[in-house]
């Protein structure tokens, strides 16, 4: 877990190959959360199987959901009553800054709301 800020976001990264882009990925958000000064909690869904498993309960103190994904996530129905931007790995890493300000704006929305780039 990375950030001191009021915000608690949690994320599931995973790729198709399960390797250097769940990971890279991962990486990139952490940097991204430290320079908003937001906690984050990341589970990785790779070649090694989910590492840092997200609880019920940390989804449940989510403000948002992050889901970057190009393949369909193991336990995706924990995240059904979430706030969440869904992303693919590519668009998230070529365009970083398109998710995080998807991101703010759920800040606000109500609970369910669901953004998909």
């Amino acid at each position: 877990m990375t950030g001191t800020g009021g915000r608690f976001l949690v994320a599931v990264t995973a790729c198709v190959s399960g390797v250097a882009h769940t990971y890279m990925a991962a990486e990139r958000l952490e940097k991204l959360c430290q320079q908003e000064k937001w906690t984050v909690k990341i589970e990785t869904q790779g070649a090694l199987g989910i590492e840092n498993a997200l609880s019920l309960e940390d989804i449940s103190r989510a403000d948002v959901v992050l889901l970057i994904t190009d393949i369909d996530l193991s336990g995706e129905e924990r995240f059904g009553g979430a706030r969440y931007v869904r992303s693919g790995i590519n668009t998230f890493l070529r365009e970083p800054q398109k998710v995080m300000s998807a991101v703010r704006k759920l800040l606000s929305a109500p609970q369910h709301t669901h953004i998909t780039l």
